[in-house]
């Protein structure tokens, strides 16, 4: 990995948003994440580090500049005529076959670039097609998506594909403040070095995701916490039952990640605060808006008894 890449383990705060990345390391068909807040928060920084704490693992670029023939591939049509055999050109969709796609201004992708993005999420599968000629590749990639809500809102069909949404903001204690501009300085100024003081924690987190993923394996949800799954999405409003399946694989992985195989209350709440926010569907003249505080009330009466795995 390069060694210009900031730590993930020496990000300050963000925790919820450190949080949501790392469970996509732990379970990589949850859905990935989508990161909205004001620039200079830590986004970009946090994905890019994140490849750093798996060997192997790459985050590949997608640019909002980036074509469509770019992003899916391209097919030889005169080659194919000529020499009657497909010659296809691969994309970023096969770039990132099992690692992870980020797109930093998601919210500003073109439709056709969306819309293949989509299909591509939904299938694990990326298909072009050129003058009845057509080639089919396999595309599954944790999809990592930032944006600055002031910029424009994003597609309610993409929205739902992100397993996971979370909202960032500057930190507001000044010590924080502070730290940031300490350990940005320090990074600058000696890369290998400081890199070299995190060693030790970077490693530990690694051990921590490559345990869990062992553990998320052998975790199977009881009957009455997937029935309450089920009633917080129809609770909520939430269109369709994507939501409801995402909610209980977080709780899952999270389970996972605390270093246990039993899902708790607990769980089942931080899950549906990542899963349901950027879901829930506000309609015009509605009285009531569910926001974090309500989902929050609505979980209160969980039982500690109905957490248990079957």
């Amino acid at each position: 990995m390069n060694g210009e890449v900031y730590p993930f383990t020496a990000i300050v705060g963000q925790e919820r948003m450190k949080k949501g990345l790392l469970l996509n390391l732990v379970n990589p068909s949850l859905g990935g994440i989508l990161i909205r807040g004001e620039k200079g928060t830590a986004k970009s920084t946090a994905v890019r580090a994140l490849a750093d704490l798996m060997p192997g693992l790459r985050v590949v670029n997608l640019p909002v500049s980036a074509t469509e023939d770019r992003v899916v591939g391209t097919l030889d049509i005169e080659h194919a005529i000529r020499e009657g055999e497909k010659k296809f050109s691969p994309g970023l969709l096969a770039a990132a076959h099992g690692h992870i796609l980020y797109v930093d201004e998601i919210n500003l992708l073109e439709d056709a670039i969306v819309d293949a993005l989509l299909d591509a999420a939904a299938m694990g599968v990326n298909t072009v097609e050129r003058e009845g000629i057509s080639h089919s590749h396999a595309s599954r990639f944790v999809l990592i998506g930032t944006m600055n809500p002031e910029e424009g809102d994003l597609r309610p069909q993409l929205l739902d594909r992100f397993a996971l949404s979370v909202e960032v903001g500057g930190e507001r204690d000044v010590e924080s403040r502070m730290e940031v501009i300490r350990r940005r300085l320090a990074f600058e100024s000696d890369p290998a070095a400081f890199r070299s003081k995190y060693g030790q924690e970077q490693a530990e987190l690694r051990l921590r995701i490559e345990r869990a993923r062992e553990l998320l394996s052998q975790i199977e949800p009881s009957e009455t916490l997937t029935a309450w799954t089920a009633t917080v999405g129809i609770k909520l409003g939430v269109d369709g039952h994507r939501a409801d399946i995402t909610l209980m694989k977080t709780a899952m992985t999270l389970a996972a990640f605390q270093g246990r195989t039993d899902i708790l209350p607990e769980d089942m709440a931080e899950a549906a605060m990542l899963v349901m926010l950027h879901r829930m569907r506000r309609r015009p003249f509605e009285e009531e808006a569910f926001d974090a505080e309500s989902i929050r009330k609505l979980l209160e009466d969980l039982p500690l008894e109905a957490a248990h795995a079957s």
